[in-house]
């Protein structure tokens, strides 16, 4: 029935169910599959060459077996040399030529990984830009901030190196089993025997660590929100000397996050010695089998050394395979998350047919309009209101009446469960983007200053406005003044010293800012609220003028500013209880009546 937030990464959690933890996994792979979609051509080149470098490189030990046994003995019973420097001249040829080709894959994947992390920061920048006002007022921007930075970190770290040890651990690995079989079978089926309790050290590590680096990332996205709200809230945090209070769940915090680093680190010394015992016991046991051949002369010397440098060189790039292992878990956590963002979708979407307004006159309707941001929290139960085109209305109301929500159905920043609400005949949800947000501005408390110059903050809704226009709006709403008392003027970057302006200046850009855009509906949603009393009454006439000819829906608390509307709604529990001029409510004994002369009293 009504609007709810809901989505995969909505919530940071490590007790997944199976089948949730398929689905993740399955939405993970999606992800990195169109990640990798547009490389392919370097992904091929990175393959071909690790390939062929890994060739190289498993062919020393079987050179090496071929000069102890043949081109050795020619030298020494024959003074044949001459397959003795065949052999170092092959082995001098595959040792350089491997080297040269893994620097070559080095710098292959190294621009792959560049590109890939490009696509997906960007990915995640114009996607969380693209999501409605709901995710926002729910996912918090310190999470935000995680999926950017420490979460993309991890990605990256991992595509950079962990990825490269994996294939060409494994390939190497790979490469060497068949070259032993090939070179001396038997030791090769005792290779792959002890592969399985290989196997299953491999697996425990994998399950295990899979649960321990999911809640790494969990907690450290919890660290990461609990220390950015804090330094933005650092006002409130002082006000209210919540300073121990903090310290001691960031302290906790930290704690989570340190045990969970060691749970990981144990795992990984409970791994890396079972790794070195089985490779140690297969050791053993070809050198001691390969002892009795020897003896037996049914098996070369060199054949024997082949086999203990192809075994040694099977399980050491298995290291970097635990290694790979080790950053694989924190960078599939990661990824999971960061997939979660991707596939959250506007619940406010662009229409699929977008009908264009060029020029709109402001007459906003609300037809039998339902809405509620949950279940059980319905705003506005049965919502009708027609606000003709010109016409400048005030909504009152205590905290909760719904006058906010009001004015975030008519910018669009939520759609309503039922019912339409229409500007000029046209439902907004059917309405081009670039109209609705050209026809209708909101000024809100929060007056935000992007980093740059005054000139550029007031020019946001019209970038390729003039100096001269700019200006005009500026003294149009009375801002002229202190915005020229600055050092560079309006050329003054608001972020740094000597360029800090006070709230009640930064709403009067806000307001300069909204006068430039020239709206057809300009919504005012407490945006005289951060205005002292001489600020408030030097911009009465700079509000005459800004909502001049324009329709205007005005959200105030201080009734000086309602006295400007021709028309004073009074909102209650979703509903209008009164509706009509001041004056007339006023002369009356309702609601708004009382509301009036309690201020009346506040200023006696």
């Amino acid at each position: 029935m009504s609007t709810t937030v809901t989505g995969t990464s909505g919530e940071d959690r490590s007790d997944y169910t199976r089948e949730e933890s398929k689905a993740i996994r399955r939405r993970s792979l999606r992800l990195l599959g169109s990640l990798l979609g547009p490389v392919k051509a370097q992904l091929w080149l990175a393959g071909i060459v690790l390939v062929v470098s890994t060739a190289l490189r498993v062919a020393g030990p079987a050179l090496i077996a071929y000069g102890i046994n043949t081109a050795l003995p020619a030298a020494v019973d024959r003074m044949d040399w001459l397959p003795t420097i065949g052999v170092v001249a092959v082995y001098l040829f595959t040792a350089l030529g491997g080297a040269g080709l893994i620097g070559w894959y080095v710098v292959v994947t190294a621009r792959l990984t560049q590109a890939i992390m490009l696509d997906l920061r960007k990915r995640i920048f114009l996607h969380t830009q693209r999501l409605s006002l709901e995710f926002h007022e729910s996912y918090t921007s310190g999470r935000i901030i995680s999926r950017q930075t420490s979460d993309l970190d991890t990605i990256r770290e991992l595509l950079d190196g962990g990825l490269n040890e994996l294939v060409s651990g494994v390939l190497y690995g790979l490469f060497t089993l068949i070259a032993l079989l090939l070179i001396d079978p038997q030791s090769g089926l005792i290779l792959l025997a002890m592969g399985i309790p290989l196997f299953f050290l491999m697996r425990w590590f994998y399950l295990r660590s899979q649960a321990v680096y999911r809640e790494s990332r969990v907690v450290s996205a919890q660290v990461i929100v609990k220390f950015v709200e804090t330094m933005t809230g650092i006002r409130a945090v002082k006000a209210f000397r919540k300073e121990e209070r903090n310290d001691g769940e960031f302290g906790t915090l930290s704690l989570r996050y340190r045990d969970v680093n060691i749970r990981s680190i144990r795992l990984f010394g409970t791994f890396e010695p079972g790794l070195m015992a089985i490779a140690s016991i297969t050791l053993a046991i070809i050198v001691f089998w390969g002892g009795v051949r020897v003896v037996e002369g049914t098996l070369l010397l060199g054949t024997l050394l082949s086999a203990v440098l192809y075994v040694r060189n099977f399980f050491a790039p298995l290291q970097e395979v635990a290694f790979f292992l080790n950053s694989y878990q924190s960078a599939t956590a990661a990824l999971e998350k960061v997939s979660g963002v991707l596939e959250e979708e506007p619940t406010v979407p662009d229409p699929g047919e977008p009908v264009d307004l060029w020029t709109a006159r402001g007459n906003v309707r609300f037809d039998d309009v339902l809405f509620g941001y949950s279940e059980d929290r319905v705003i506005l139960p049965d919502f009708s209101l027609d606000i003709p085109a010109g016409q400048t209305i005030a909504l009152v109301g205590t905290t909760g009446a719904g006058k906010s929500t009001l004015a975030k159905l008519v910018s669009r920043f939520y759609d309503p469960t039922r019912g339409a609400v229409s500007l000029d005949g046209v439902d907004l949800r059917a309405m081009h983007p670039k109209d609705l947000r050209r026809a209708i501005v909101m000024v809100t408390q929060e007056a935000y200053l992007f980093s740059g110059t005054v000139a550029d903050n007031i020019a946001l809704g019209k970038p390729d406005a003039t100096l001269d226009e700019i200006k005009r709006a500026a003294r149009a709403v009375g801002a002229e003044a202190f915005i020229e008392a600055l050092p560079d003027g309006y050329a003054t970057d608001v972020n740094k010293r000597g360029g800090r302006v006070s709230a009640g200046q930064r709403q009067l850009i806000s307001f300069a800012r909204a006068f430039l855009a020239d709206p057809a509906v300009l919504i005012l949603d407490e945006a005289t609220a951060s205005l002292d009393m001489p600020s408030e009454r030097m911009i009465q006439d700079a509000l005459q003028t800004l909502l001049a000819d324009r329709t205007a829906i005005i959200i105030a608390h201080r009734l000086s500013t309602v006295a400007i509307a021709d028309r004073v709604l009074v909102m209650e529990h979703g509903r209008i209880i009164e509706d009509d001029t001041p004056a007339a409510l006023i002369a009356g004994e309702g609601k708004f009546a009382q509301l009036h002369a309690a201020w009346q009293d506040t200023l006696v």
